[in-house]
């Protein structure tokens, strides 16, 4: 590969990406001086939103003109430029064009990740980027709420957050399993409980009696479908259950009711701090560290972007990060081909969530990127590329141009890699005609130590910051103690990482785990 430069990035862009990872003695200085550090938190942020024109977008997935249902109703995705007519003969059918996303025989390693980061992406993108559950399904359409609002926990609707509440001390229902707290069995002899009729599965058909049987009761309808994603709520149903104990040892006149929405509030603003701090800092090469500061919405407050959220398809077609997934994972003991994984809460409770996370913490993630998907999730990048055509996705090039770089001219300005040059120059009439969904994993990264390329970054930082910090909880009258009381406040600010976390809900274990999305120096 090749270094990228101006010609390809724009000067600004370039300039902006070497001054972030240049300097990092004088990076450092600056962020230790607290009202330095905020200023330039609050800068940065609102300087990478603004590389797209904000919310509210004329146009949503529902129709190629602009009306007041296509401005308000949410149960149609949004999108950042208007559809486009694309002559088919000019790129390859998306059989073909899955093809350049297959992985050989060896996984190309991330230069920085760890399992534990792909799942983490996977469990948190999959609480708001939420397609049509109907079938077949409507490409238009999502069942998302446009928050992070850990429904991965708490379920989408007020039905399915009052089957998973126990109505005492604010707590969720738990079952003890080895020692170790787990949400509740969903089915018995294969069939889900009544008490949890208002919960769905998303492929419970496809699951046979004996193994729905040891599948939890949790929020999402995904919650079971992979272990990474199973135990992540695992961990997030443990600190809920902690916190709201703790908030009854300290309140004893709050009723339940008053416990588990205060700790509800608690656990959202805990994971946008996670997501910030440790998940947007560990994807971004810079040595500047992002923080949720508390006055961050105050400071912010006239920024153009401070709009309603709404999940785009653009958003949800870029967070399709296959390439970080092995295709044999390290789960306690075993050595397990992907598909084992799925559904597999049964592999969780013997080996215990601290295992799991360091185990996952510890195993290296695939990059990601062209040809290093694994085959089994070959449908999904099918899927990816027709959906994007029935939309009538603008190509990859209109997207440079709606995020301020360069349009390219020519294969070689995507990337240097020449079998990639070569592949798109066989499948596609000319740049100008590559899909967004080819275009944003075939486009080479910024430096070996870059974990996505330019325009992938620019998108997730611009969509990510937008609708994470638009968060009502963050509100300046919200964001204070009669919100979140003063226990509440300061668990938000002692906690940082997801190891944190972890390592104070696994009393059964009998040491603390190594917990990083992020690979060891050395490993």
């Amino acid at each position: 590969m090749r270094a990228r430069g101006i010609a390809t990035d724009g000067a600004s862009n370039r300039l902006r990406f070497l001054a972030l990872t240049r300097g990092r003695a004088l990076w450092e200085a600056a962020q230790a001086v607290p009202r330095v550090q905020r200023r330039l938190n609050a800068t940065l942020i609102d300087h990478a939103i603004r590389e797209m024109p904000p919310r509210p977008e004329p146009l949503s997935a529902m129709a190629d003109y602009t009306s007041w249902t296509s401005l308000t109703d949410r149960t149609y995705s949004g999108r950042h430029l208007p559809p486009v007519t694309a002559d088919d003969s000019r790129r390859p059918s998306p059989e073909r064009a899955a093809d350049l996303f297959a992985r050989g025989d060896a996984m190309i390693p991330c230069p920085r990740s760890t399992v534990l980061f792909a799942y983490f992406a996977q469990w948190f993108t999959d609480g708001f980027l939420r397609g049509d559950s109907n079938v077949p399904r409507d490409p238009r359409r999502n069942t998302s709420n446009h928050h992070i609002d850990l429904n991965q926990l708490y379920g989408l609707t007020p039905e399915a957050t009052a089957v998973l509440r126990s109505f005492e001390g604010g707590r969720l229902k738990s079952q003890i399993i080895e020692d170790g707290e787990f949400p509740p069995y969903l089915c018995e002899g294969g069939e889900i409980k009544p008490e949890f009729a208002p919960l769905k599965v998303v492929r419970l058909a496809e699951v046979d009696a004996a193994r729905r049987d040891t599948l939890f009761a949790v929020g999402s309808d995904r919650g079971n479908i992979q272990v990474g994603f199973t135990m992540l709520t695992v961990l997030f149903l443990r600190e809920h259950n902690r916190v709201a104990a703790l908030l009854a040892e300290q309140n004893p006149r709050w009723d339940d009711e008053r416990l588990f929405q205060t700790t509800r509030n608690i656990l959202i603003v805990l994971l946008i701090k996670l997501v910030v701090e440790e998940y947007v800092n560990h994807i971004t090469p810079y040595h500047f560290r992002f923080i949720l500061d508390s006055r961050l919405s105050a400071r912010l407050a006239h920024a153009p972007w401070q709009r309603e959220n709404w999940a785009s398809v653009e958003f949800n077609l870029v967070y399709r990060w296959h390439g970080l997934i092995p295709s044999r994972l390290s789960v306690g003991d075993a050595d397990l081909p992907l598909a084992r994984t799925l559904f597999g809460a049964e592999l969780i409770p013997g080996p215990g969530i601290g295992r799991l996370f360091e185990d996952a913490s510890r195993q290296r993630a695939g990059r990601i990127g062209l040809f290093n998907t694994d085959p089994g999730l070959r449908e999904v990048d099918v899927a990816s590329v027709a959906e994007s055509r029935a939309l009538g996705l603008a190509p990859y090039n209109a997207y440079r141009e709606h995020c301020r770089f360069p349009r390219v001219r020519r294969f070689e300005q995507i990337t240097g890699d020449r079998r990639v040059v070569e592949a798109l120059r066989e499948l596609y009439g000319g740049v100008d005609d590559v899909d967004l969904y080819v275009g944003l994993f075939a486009e080479e990264h910024a430096s070996s130590e870059a974990i996505l390329p330019p325009l992938l970054t620019k998108i997730i930082a611009i969509d990510a910051f937008s609708q994470a910090l638009t968060n009502p909880l963050l509100a300046p009258r919200v964001f204070n103690a009669a919100t979140f009381s003063p226990l509440g406040l300061r668990i938000i600010a002692t906690t940082g990482t997801l190891s944190d976390v972890l390592n104070r809900n696994i009393p059964e274990e009998p040491r603390p785990r190594y917990v990083s999305m992020g690979r060891e120096v050395g490993r």
